[in-house]
């Protein structure tokens, strides 16, 4: 389970191809240019344990920064496109990464250049050059034989923390030999039938934790990734027929895209090679998931988990079809619902939701977070904060999100941390931060806020707001729209009651995960 073996068995097949152009990256040369950067670490005293980070589009590259740091022993950082400057300096700070490897297609780089951490000693690209910076491509001064001291690395993805900074999402690292077997492409052997003839579609940005998860898993087992630079319903559907592909991960945002292609467009592709759709990352409609079985057949799966890899649910498509609305039954690790006391809750009842027997995850630089994670009375239970429960046989049900976390088009966005900067506007009293009903994008972020002078409530003020959100975040996370309130509900002690505002805006819409 590495694409070291691979290498050896079949060097001249392609371990990835961009959907777009045809490029391909081989086996044999994912190979040996993984060997060649990880001598490049070691040359600059990057060792076992540290952290480097990738901030780049969907690239072949990509791969070859990931197995370089995978057989180095690394912690590897992906960082989103859409951060901006301030966000990935902040990102490359905490985690204290050594090297970057970028690009110069990334607006926010110069920017970012600036304020730079001082850690990071080590800035690489690939692509578009970037004056003064060395690129990847050097890497081919150094051998393309395996490193005397490889060791098992792992990625190392930011989630949100208690201010509402993102925060790192760190696993203990094995130790062992790079090509140890990993659970996640065993996992992915005994779900969903990968091995050496799957042929995979990646259709989102590999700085997600699942599109990067289960490429590099494929990859493992000897699959083809077939590479999207980005999705649209038409590329993707054509690419499923031109490369013939068995597997793909998509989130319920690109089902309600294809889903709105006429009919006669539709059936122009052949998708008749398709084993396997799986989704996750965010709610899908019941509805949506209904026509897409209808179009596909009966080959759409789904899974629950976060990346903190505490536990994980999983449903066939025929399961499904039994309980609708459900995310399966726990196939990796055992499922507890409790009261706010810990106390566990018989089927029927919804409670936070605990998983038992996962990985032993913690939040970096936050003790306060992982331990709020953390069941008060049985070790080794843990908990992402969502609520949900468990019929008579055993099938999870969420009934809703952990903490009012904003999910559109699959990407996780965290009110927090738009609420802290609106706060902080000279012209704003108070602000609420929440997902709103988004008929393509399953939410849509939405401020509520109370103007210092009531007067200035209208659409200048609004415009105003939301160009400030974009001077400081990223645009996924910044509101669409915003409403202006004369006073925002709060308890005398200052906890908001977000449900109370976010209930207004979802009334008559289906707010259940499924």
């Amino acid at each position: 389970m590495h694409p070291r073996f691979h290498a050896e068995t079949f060097p001249d097949k392609a371990a990835v191809i961009r959907s777009d152009t045809g490029e391909a990256l081989t086996y044999g040369a994912l190979e040996a240019r993984a060997n060649r950067g990880a001598h490049l670490f070691r040359s600059l005293g990057i060792a076992a344990g540290d952290t480097i980070a990738i901030w780049l589009p969907n690239r072949l590259e990509y791969y070859e920064v990931y197995w370089a740091a995978q057989r180095a022993g690394l912690y590897i950082t992906p960082l989103s496109t859409k951060l901006t400057a301030e966000e990935a300096a902040y990102i490359l700070t905490d985690s204290s990464s050594r090297l970057l490897v970028t690009s110069g297609e990334i607006d926010q780089l110069g920017a970012l250049l600036e304020k730079a951490p001082s850690a990071l000693r080590h800035i690489y690209t690939v692509g578009a050059r970037v004056a003064d910076l060395p690129d990847w491509g050097t890497i081919a001064d150094f051998p393309a034989t395996p490193i005397a001291d490889e060791s098992a690395g792992f990625h190392m993805v930011y989630s949100s923390g208690t201010t509402g900074r993102p925060k790192g999402i760190r696993l203990p690292l094995s130790g062992g030999p790079a090509t140890e077997p990993h659970m996640l492409a065993e996992r992915q052997q005994s779900r969903y039938g990968a091995g050496p003839h799957s042929v995979y579609l990646s259709p989102a940005p590999l700085y997600h934790t699942a599109p990067l998860a289960f490429t590099t898993s494929i990859q493992r087992l000897g699959g083809t990734v077939i590479l999207m630079p980005r999705f649209t319903p038409e590329d993707a559907l054509a690419a499923i027929e031109k490369y013939r592909v068995t597997i793909t991960q998509m989130v319920p945002t690109m089902f309600v895209r294809m889903l709105r292609l006429p009919d006669t467009q539709r059936a122009a592709y052949d998708i008749s090679s398709l084993t396997h759709v799986i989704h996750a990352a965010a709610p899908c409609p019941v509805e949506v998931k209904e026509r897409m079985i209808e179009w596909f057949g009966p080959i759409i799966y789904e899974y629950y988990g976060g990346s903190e890899g505490n536990g994980s649910t999983f449903i066939t498509p025929q399961e499904w079809l039994r309980k609708k609305g459900s995310v399966g039954c726990a196939d990796w690790g055992a499922i507890h619902i409790c009261d706010e006391d810990g106390r566990e809750l018989p089927p029927g009842e919804q409670g936070l939701i605990y998983f038992e027997g996962g990985w032993d995850f913690q939040y970096l630089n936050d003790v306060e977070k992982t331990k709020e994670s953390r069941h008060p009375h049985h070790s080794g239970w843990s908990a992402l904060g969502d609520i949900g429960y468990l019929d008579a046989d055993g099938y999870l049900f969420l009934t809703d999100r952990k903490s009012f976390m904003i999910i559109s088009g699959g990407v996780n966005i965290y009110p927090q941390e738009v609420e802290n900067l609106l706060i902080v506007h000279p012209k704003v009293a108070d602000a609420a931060v929440i997902g709103v009903p988004s008929a393509e994008m399953g939410e849509e972020v939405k401020a509520v806020v109370q103007p210092r002078d009531a007067a200035a409530a209208g659409l200048e003020f609004e415009a105003e707001l939301i160009a400030y959100c974009r001077a400081h975040l990223s645009a996924v996370k910044c509101p669409r729209s915003i409403d202006f309130v004369a006073e925002l509900p709060r308890h005398e002690t200052g906890k908001l009651y977000k449900r109370e505002i976010r209930d207004r805006y979802w009334a008559g819409h289906e707010k259940r995960v499924a």
